[in-house]
């Protein structure tokens, strides 16, 4: 029994936080082992009898369950897809799995990916792994460490603690073996990319294994966005005994990432303010001045010139700069240095009476500098004045110039993050007549940390004055006269006085206890009910800006804080009626900190933290000798207690009973999801996934755009990948791999800014990818955009992010 035991244990540790099976064993393999009888700690279903497809997982429940018995929406990326796609980074992944996208505000900082339009939460083995902190910081995460990536769609507090509203993203890290495997791994690509890598894993006795990862990466990048990336992932594994073992890891990266906070933008001309005329359509007698004398007057000339400079597209979709973009001599990388020490302890304490403790300490320190607003007006009527200045062509000298671009801003941004977390997972698994049951009780606390300050410089167009109306402060950044060739300013940021405009101290603590049961009930019934108590305290001390930004918080501020706490919970059932189909259905709540970077002050010191509600009815279905497994998710979930401003509160009233806010806004997505994954037999693996979803904005009613579709969310993507195993007269198969990607129009509408018509279009790439891999040696050539498509990858702010054009990397692999 120890021994069987002890076995359990390794698989224990080396999965996230519980077993999954034997994931490298055939069903023969596994079929050959020892029975265990339903008295047994473990319950080990004949969905344990794993092969490449259908697989346990731990996320969902933190319990011995195989996909196919889980209510949840639950997708696997598995190491061997990973590699086939020559994937590097969280960016580059999503394809793979419906629902996920880029967040559509994204700054070009960090990865702010969202599932089901909603935010992400990340981990690694289910431990916090860096949050998706809107668009100040936030690193991007390479998968140089990693086996397996898993997504949990929708709110699970309860499990993971503070939580997003979209679900979790958990990164598997490599493990350490008591087998000895030593890899190394060189790449090669376009514009100077190359790297390499070293994996060596092994016993240092007969109770201790070790493992050793490490890569250095660097690449000049597409449009001259360059990476510089080094890591190094370390740990070592105690088998203390037949029924405890604990891991000791760490991680260090040190990169320096790019960032684009504009992409290509869209040309601000307002359809509305010209009768609905789209830009093809007018001119310079469509463009009239202001009737009233207010705004920028131009001339009959200059309105004419202003009309010629306009494309069918502009107001609507980016201008295409082709390799060319506004980012600026003074933009610096998002530097980033991140550490991580994480301890892991699993004991048996009986056969039936599991211990998962996890103990992290993580720092991420980070600087960038980034260039944002240089806005291009062209025409807009807002708040009832044509070209109201600065939001106006620029006009010098009684010269017009169409492209220039006004407003700009530089943001300096160093921030420093500091957390620990501490989780612990008590497992008991019973019987009660015929009745399977597992018991979760569990517990968690963490804390972070923040250290912000931030120093912006702008053009002319920002102007300060005091009470008196005297000019204390104005940009001295110069205007860009046409954005397809920009005269950048010359020297350093500091060179333009810039203003501190951010300087505080921010904490987020949160604990909570929460217990959960799982039945196996027969007659292929399985339940999960949990429930949980969290309780979330923010504090947040103001520790003064520049006088000139702000006279009344020049100062140091006292210390404010705030506590909300609440019940979460997770409902769900599955019913198989055979082997091969299950059906269920979930239900969930969650919560959040309603700002992990914002502000607390007294008007908000009883403000509610955010919740979500998610709801999924979902079919699984497998085959082929279950080497194919694939799910369809109808579902519907919702970030709720959205704050937004209440227009009859009055801040110059020194008394009021009005509320200066309403926390009834809600984000919220509705659609369905497919997934499937197959290797259909020797030869064939397929990977497909699609999502159809809505995503809508119901944050504030008295907003023009409330109920408008979510930025940067399409209603349909989908992507397949598929490889074929071709024998030819050689040693060994050559893999032959396509795949397709395809992603719907993104919306970027702005009310505010005046193109409430934005968006970025649709597009389709294809990627391919060859190699052979025989005995110690594997050679891989991908191409990525085959066809030399040109597309947008991400929408932007205002604008969209130009994808990559085509390019190959070399993979060359050695194993011992």
């Amino acid at each position: 029994m120890k021994s069987l035991r002890l076995s359990l244990l390794t698989i224990a540790c080396h999965s996230a936080l519980f077993p999954v099976y034997a994931q490298d064993k055939s069903p023969d393999d596994i079929i050959a082992e020892p029975q265990i009888s339903s008295d047994d700690y473990e319950r080990i279903t004949v969905y344990g009898r794993q092969n490449q497809v259908v697989k346990n997982s731990g996320l969902a429940t933190k319990s011995d369950m195989s996909l196919m018995e889980t209510p949840a929406a639950v997708v696997i990326v598995d190491e061997s897809l990973i590699d086939s796609q020559g994937v590097s980074n969280m960016q580059d992944l999503i394809r793979n799995i419906s629902g996920v996208t880029q967040a559509g505000n994204n700054y070009g900082i960090g990865d702010n990916l969202i599932i089901r339009g909603l935010g992400a939460n990340y981990t690694y083995d289910g431990m916090y792994g860096g949050a998706g902190l809107s668009n100040t910081f936030n690193p991007t995460r390479s998968l140089t460490n990693v086996s397996s990536v898993e997504v949990l769609k929708g709110p699970a507090t309860g499990l993971y603690g503070i939580g997003s509203a979209g679900g979790v993203i958990n990164l598997i890290e490599k493990k350490p073996e008591f087998v000895s495997q030593h890899l190394f791994e060189a790449e090669v690509g376009q514009w100077d990319t190359y790297s390499f890598m070293a994996d060596s894993t092994g016993a240092v006795s007969d109770d201790v294994a070790y493992r050793v990862v490490a890569k250095s990466a660097r690449s000049d990048g597409y449009r001259d966005l360059g990476t510089d990336r080094d890591e190094v992932y370390g740990s070592l594994k105690f088998d203390l005994s037949d029924d405890q073992n604990i891991m000791l890891s760490v991680a260090y990266i040190n990169d320096s990432i790019p960032v684009d906070s504009i992409g290509h933008p869209i040309r601000i001309y307002n359809a509305d303010s010209v009768d609905g005329k789209t830009a093809d359509q007018v001119s310079g007698e469509d463009l009239v001045n202001d009737p009233n004398g207010n705004g920028v007057q131009l001339s009959d000339e200059q309105r004419q010139q202003l009309a010629d400079s306009l494309s069918n597209t502009d107001g609507q979709t980016p201008y295409d700069f082709g390799h060319n973009g506004l980012i600026s001599p003074m933009a610096k990388d998002n530097e980033g240095e991140e550490l991580r020490f994480k301890l892991t302890h699993n004991i048996y304490l009986t056969d039936n009476l599991f211990l998962n403790q996890q103990l992290q300490y993580r720092n991420y320190d980070t600087s960038f500098a980034r260039q944002t607003g240089a806005y291009n007006y062209v025409y807009w009527e807002r708040n009832g004045v044509i070209n109201d200045d600065p939001r106006a062509p620029l006009v010098e000298d009684d010269v017009l110039y169409p492209y220039a671009a006004r407003r700009q801003e530089y943001r300096k941004v160093s921030a420093d993050e500091e957390s620990w977390q501490y989780f612990a997972d008590l497992r008991y698994n019973f019987d009660i007549g015929n009745i399977e049951n597992e018991l979760l009780v569990n517990a968690n606390f963490e804390d972070r940390t923040i250290r912000f300050q931030q120093y912006s410089i702008w053009d002319a167009d920002y102007v300060l004055t005091d009470s008196n109306g005297d000019v204390t402060y104005q940009g001295s950044l110069p205007y860009i006269y046409d954005i397809r060739d920009p005269n950048w300013g010359e020297g350093d940021f500091e060179d333009y006085d810039p203003l501190l405009t951010s300087n505080y101290n921010k904490t987020v603590a949160a604990w909570g206890v929460g217990v959960q049961h799982v039945g196996y009930l027969g007659g292929g019934l399985t339940s999960r009910i949990g429930v949980a108590f969290n309780e979330i305290k923010q504090t947040y001390q103001h520790l003064g800006v520049d006088s000139r930004y702000s006279s009344s918080l020049a100062e140091p501020q006292p210390e404010a804080d705030t506590t909300d706490n609440g019940i979460t919970f997770n409902l769900g059932l599955t019913y198989m009626p055979t082997d091969d189909i299950s059906i269920f259905v979930n239900h969930s709540k969650g919560r959040t900190a309603y700002s992990v970077l914002g502000d607390v002050t007294g008007s908000e010191a009883d403000r509610d933290d955010s919740e979500s509600i998610s709801s999924d009815i979902g079919l699984r279905t497998k085959a082929f000798d279950d080497q194919l497994l694939a799910s369809l998710v109808f579902f519907k979930t919702s970030r709720t207690n959205v704050a937004y401003s209440n227009p009859d509160y009055d801040s110059s009233q020194t008394t009021t009973d009005i509320d200066p806010y309403f926390y009834d806004g809600s984000e919220d997505t509705k659609g369905v999801e497919l997934d499937l994954n197959a290797y259909l037999n020797d030869q064939w693996q397929v990977n497909a996934n699609a999502v159809y979803q809505d995503a809508r904005d119901n944050q504030n009613p008295n907003s023009s755009g409330y109920g408008q579709r979510q930025k940067g969310v399409p209603y349909v993507t989908a992507s397949t990948w598929v490889t074929y195993a071709a024998e030819l007269d050689l040693p060994a198969p050559v893999s032959i791999s396509l795949g397709a990607e395809y992603v719907g129009q993104r919306s970027t509408n702005s009310s505010s800014f005046g193109i409430p018509d934005g968006y970025v279009p649709s597009y389709t790439v294809f990627d391919t990818a060859i190699s052979y891999d025989v005995e110690r040696y594997k050679v891989q050539l991908n191409i990525n955009n085959l066809l030399n498509k040109s597309y947008y990858e991400k929408a932007m702010f205002l604008g969209g992010l130009p994808g990559e054009e085509r390019n190959a990397k070399l993979t060359v692999t050695y194993r011992i």
